[in-house]
């Protein structure tokens, strides 16, 4: 069921994230168009015009709100974030102080919010994770520890560990081979967090999912690895594929994955993943297909454990009266990737 238009003012008033991306709204007094979550004052309702994207917001002759930007991707990076990142690729041994945003003309805390923001840690704390995540890639290509330590600036082996500690979750020696890079993707929907190694992606989440702190630590602790900043080939692949989904390209995934759950969860997921795109499927249905008619509430708590969002396409299960059911990314998006892959297959 589409929502309506008093649905779509009740989200804009409230500013409610779920809705990014999902719908944008023309204010027919200024002329201008927001998103979701603006914080601009809020219009009456009928002064108010809802559109499926931007493109249809400008049709109609509305100019982009100079205070929420809706042409941007939302929680996109900031041109200082994007600055500061590429100084750090550039010399990523400089340590870093609050004289050298100074001389920037940037004001420190501001570089903090924002890296907060985008990341969940200051802007130090990121140069310092990726410092060590270029220590970990040389130990891991047969450099010595300490050859490692002393390059990135740590003088004893004990502050190096404890650095290392502090900012990867553990210590060189435990660490379990290669670490998971981090990488922030920005979407249509809001910007998702992905987790991969050299070889496979391990999860796929937007970034404001209830629990992903916890998820993320669980991950970490199941396969002990350490987590830096960066890239991977598989990133840079579900970053492409991620793109053309949601452009309607192409809502075919071939990034290798890694499932981490039980023999049961997994073969929901295998079974979810042969769910087309612009079809759903109910809970029951695929409790009979793995041959376990009373085993519903057993898929949905899987389909809810589901670690690799669109990918494995959760979104695509619903309640067998046609209810959306649940959504760890929320209701709102769920209907809207529902609709988007609809209207860009041969079911729409």
């Amino acid at each position: 069921m589409k929502a309506t238009s008093e649905t779509y003012y009740e989200a804009f008033v409230r500013k409610d994230r779920d809705y990014e991306g999902v719908f944008f709204v023309g204010v027919k007094t200024t002329g201008v168009f927001c998103r979701p979550t603006c914080p601009a004052r809020k219009p009456k309702l009928d002064n108010c015009e809802f559109f499926n994207d931007a493109r249809s917001a400008l049709l109609a002759s509305y100019r982009p709100c100079k205070r929420c930007r809706p042409l941007d991707l939302p929680d996109g990076e900031t041109e200082l974030v994007r600055s500061l990142v590429d100084a750090v690729e550039e010399d990523p041994e400089r340590r870093w102080k609050e004289r050298d945003f100074q001389e920037m003309g940037v004001d420190p805390s501001t570089v903090r919010r924002q890296f907060k923001k985008r990341f969940g840690m200051t802007f130090v704390e990121y140069a310092r994770s990726r410092r060590m995540g270029m220590a970990i890639a040389r130990i891991r290509s047969g450099d010595k520890v300490i050859e490692a330590q002393i390059d990135m600036g740590y003088e004893s082996g004990s502050g190096f560990r404890d650095a290392f500690s502090n900012i990867l979750g553990s210590a060189p020696s435990k660490s379990a081979g290669q670490p998971l890079s981090a990488t922030w993707i920005d979407t249509r929907l809001g910007p998702m967090l992905a987790l991969a190694d050299e070889t496979h992606l391990h999860l796929l989440e937007f970034v404001d999912r209830r629990g992903l702190e916890r998820e993320v630590e669980r991950l970490r602790q199941r396969l002990r690895k350490t987590i830096v900043p960066g890239s991977t080939d598989p990133i840079a692949r579900i970053s492409e594929e991620l793109s053309d989904y949601f452009k309607g390209n192409s809502f075919e995934f071939k990034t290798p994955i890694a499932m981490h759950g039980s023999p049961f969860q997994k073969s929901v997921w295998e079974i979810l993943q042969q769910i087309p795109p612009g079809s759903t499927r109910s809970y029951s249905e695929i409790a009979k297909a793995l041959g376990r008619p009373s085993a519903v509430r057993a898929v949905a708590r899987a389909n809810g454990s589901n670690q690799l969002a669109i990918v494995i396409p959760c979104h695509r299960v619903i309640q067998l009266d046609g209810g959306l059911g649940g959504y760890a990314g929320g209701i709102a998006r769920k209907q809207w990737l529902l609709d988007h892959e609809k209207a860009n297959t041969n079911g729409g």
